[in-house]
């Protein structure tokens, strides 16, 4: 049984058609990371999976379960689902492993002690063991974003969703938490990710999809994907993101100045 199957999936903001018919399969243990221009639909995808936005015709399925059935019980469907976004939204007044407990001790009904067990465990995941007692404000943004992975992972969910986790972090943080998400693709978590991160991609995804105009144009490989798409399309748009940022005269002669 597929973990996600999505069938002729459309989604609609008014007069605006986001998603133009998507069908997509992830099995278990896949990742699946998509790819693509923005407002090409790639986070409306992923937030239709767990009814963050209600889609205006289709079918979802998660897990065998039809989460577009209006007597689906999406709260418990989502129990099983992790979701980690671009922004940390974590809780500032509270401590990193309360952060971790609230959604474990509130939703799971586990106990104190439970709870932060689990929370040791999954902080230890993401390389935060000695932070359970920060407060969000004294991390830096990829400390707070593997935080955000370590809630999602003290729920037991079956499937991680990841909305461009490291849109909002500098440059140079950005590899600690790709670093996490590649442990739990080692792991086997099932995983579907969109991402502007191509290397990650490249790597990481079982399986790249890119998507344009609300529709997936290409899907494959990696190695097919980036290595000999098959749609103008997609050749365009890896040109354009994998060049080499071309760099001015006037740049270099000031870099080299400044590294004189």
């Amino acid at each position: 049984m597929s973990t996600i199957e999505i069938s002729d999936l459309h989604k609609s903001f008014g007069s605006l058609e986001v998603l133009r018919g998507i069908d997509l399969t992830v099995e278990p243990g896949e990742v699946v990371c998509v790819i693509g221009p923005s407002g090409s639909g790639k986070s409306t995808l992923l937030r239709c999976v767990n009814l963050l936005e209600e889609p205006t015709s289709g079918s979802i399925r998660v897990a065998g379960v039809e989460v577009t059935d209006p007597d689906c019980d999406i709260d418990e469907v989502r129990r099983g689902i992790g979701m980690v976004f671009q922004q940390f939204n974590l809780f500032g007044h509270l401590t990193v492993r309360e952060n971790v407990t609230i959604a474990q001790r509130r939703v799971l009904k586990r106990g104190k002690a439970e709870a932060d067990r689990i929370a040791a465990a999954n902080l230890g995941r993401v390389g935060l063991s000695e932070k359970a007692k920060a407060y969000p404000a004294q991390l830096s943004g990829g400390q707070q974003q593997r935080v955000a992975i370590a809630r999602a992972l003290a729920m037991d969910p079956q499937l991680m969703l990841f909305d461009e986790p490291t849109s909002a972090l500098d440059p140079e943080l950005v590899g600690e938490v790709l670093a996490v998400m590649r442990g739990l693709a080692a792991e086997g978590m099932t995983m579907l990710v969109v991402t502007h991160e191509m290397a990650f991609a490249r790597e990481v995804a079982s399986r790249v999809v890119f998507m344009d105009g609300g529709v997936i144009v290409e899907q494959g490989p990696p190695a097919e994907v980036f290595g000999n798409p098959r749609e103008d399309r997609t050749r365009e748009f890896l040109h354009r993101v994998l060049e080499p940022a071309s760099v001015s005269e006037t740049e270099i002669i000031k870099i080299k100045g400044e590294t004189l």
